[in-house]
């Protein structure tokens, strides 16, 4: 089964997509995931989807613990459920 998405690439279902720009969409998951988290903030900049029984994300970002100007990059993973809110399944420092 294979989607046709809206940059003109063909995604496999259980397959990651390419790296892209995010949308709208894939801000408000990331916001809705992060609602409450404290400590460690983080600034997406790029995001691979893919499809399964709900959309898992991987969130290439830019991390740092306010007031500190050191800045590491971080991939934050979370699974957006076909029903119920999207939620943090890991986040790997790189």
């Amino acid at each position: 089964m294979q989607n046709q998405t809206e940059t003109n690439h063909v995604e496999m279902v259980g397959g990651w997509s390419p790296y892209r720009n995010l949308t709208t969409e894939d801000k408000l998951v990331f916001d809705e995931a992060f609602k409450g988290f404290v400590g460690v903030k983080y600034s997406p900049t790029a995001v691979s989807t893919q499809v399964v029984a709900g959309t898992n994300y991987r969130f290439k970002c830019t991390a740092q613990v306010p007031p500190s100007e050191v800045i590491w990059e971080a991939i934050v993973e979370i699974f957006r459920p076909l029903v119920g809110t999207p939620y943090i399944t890991g986040i790997v420092r790189i």
